[in-house]
């Protein structure tokens, strides 16, 4: 409820998010006629969107304290889906060795360190019950229920702010770089989406979230995207609350679930085109947007994901935002494109780099 009161998924929250993109197109504008390497460029902007929310800040691209928070987060992602994450889960004991998992527990205390600054400043110049973000709301809900056994504490903050920050940055930094990707090495599509974007937008200033409604097709390689970049094929792992029988099999309480969504994403029988990136997956036979039920990304049912309204308009207004005004694509000299993801808790494409055209149909 907090995270809607402050905008996530309402239109409040756009023009937080164009007002990022700016930032985006400020550099990109920068290097038009080059590469860019795009790894960092959206990390830091979904790092900024989710931060304004949840902390009210945000920093500049070339700030080092950002460059250091996305590094840290990034690492951990990477480390946590490896091979010595497993280890460590069949013998905790290990955890006291300097073994190259300690790296993730390293980077988990710098971040909560960086966390424990950023709630002391909020308690040194909040107004109690005129909350300006997240920070300030659960604080406010501390003070509300001190002496009732509540588990609202500020280790749990600490814990949130991390979660909160990490889930909001990373699935949506990595779902941008798969779609570049893609539409560098598609250049048919990256060129259909445009055509569609110049003939809904015309003369506006800048790109609407409603404007997803005139956009049949953009909408299509958009999900088509998310579907291929399978970005957490894991999604959240889940626990039954009592004794579960389905499909035969007896589920007994307190078990793990883990879904797989890799298998709905990809299932055959479900997609016109499973095993490759098309987006007639999501068009029907007269080219209008058509979402199968097999499409599930951010799980579903009750304890869907939360952030899944805010990931849908930041993944439109910046795909469409930087089509119409740029042109990506895949430099001369980087030899074949390799689709095979990076593995982590999140999956993302293995580092690229983008050249960079200013579209001439865009006015200066």
């Amino acid at each position: 409820m907090t995270l809607k009161n402050f905008g996530l998924g309402k239109q409040s929250m756009e023009e937080r998010i164009l007002g990022e993109i700016s930032h985006i197109v400020a550099y990109l504008d920068k290097n038009t006629g080059g590469t860019v390497n795009p790894q960092n460029m959206f990390h830091k902007f979904a790092s900024n969107v989710i931060g304004l929310v949840l902390s009210g800040s945000r920093f500049d691209y070339n700030d080092e304290f950002l460059q250091c928070f996305v590094q840290l987060f990034t690492e951990i992602s990477k480390i946590l889906n490896g091979p010595w994450n497993m280890i460590y889960d069949t013998l905790p004991l290990l955890r006291i060795l300097p073994l190259p998992f300690k790296k993730a527990f390293d980077n988990v205390k710098k971040i909560k360190d960086i966390n424990i600054r950023l709630i002391a400043e909020h308690k040194s110049t909040r107004v109690p019950g005129e909350p300006r973000d997240f920070i300030d709301c659960y604080l406010d809900e501390i003070d509300k229920r001190k002496n009732d056994g509540s588990t609202f504490s500020e280790n749990q903050l600490i814990m949130n702010i991390l979660d909160l920050h990490f889930a909001g940055t990373d699935t949506t930094s990595n779902t941008l770089l798969t779609a570049f990707l893609y539409l560098m090495t598609h250049p048919e599509v990256q060129a259909k989406c445009q055509q569609e974007i110049d003939d809904v937008l015309g003369d506006k200033d800048h790109a609407s979230y409603e404007d997803r409604h005139d956009m049949p097709y953009t909408q299509a390689v958009i999900h088509e995207v998310q579907r291929v970049a399978n970005t957490v094929p894991l999604s959240v792992f889940h626990c039954t609350t009592k004794d579960t029988e389905l499909m035969g099999y007896n589920i007994p309480k307190g078990t793990l679930i883990i879904p797989n969504l890799t298998s709905v994403l990809k299932e055959e029988g479900q997609w016109k085109f499973p095993h490759e990136f098309n987006p007639a997956n999501f068009l029907n036979e007269q080219g209008q947007f058509e979402k199968p039920e097999a499409f599930i990304p951010f799980s579903t049912g009750p304890r869907v994901c939360l952030g899944e309204g805010l990931a849908r308009m930041e993944l439109f207004l910046v795909m469409v935002t930087l089509l119409r005004r740029f042109q990506f694509v895949w430099p001369d000299d980087a030899g074949e494109p390799d689709y095979t993801p990076v593995y982590g808790i999140t999956m993302m494409p293995k580092p690229y780099r983008m050249y960079i055209k200013c579209r001439e149909t865009v006015q200066q």
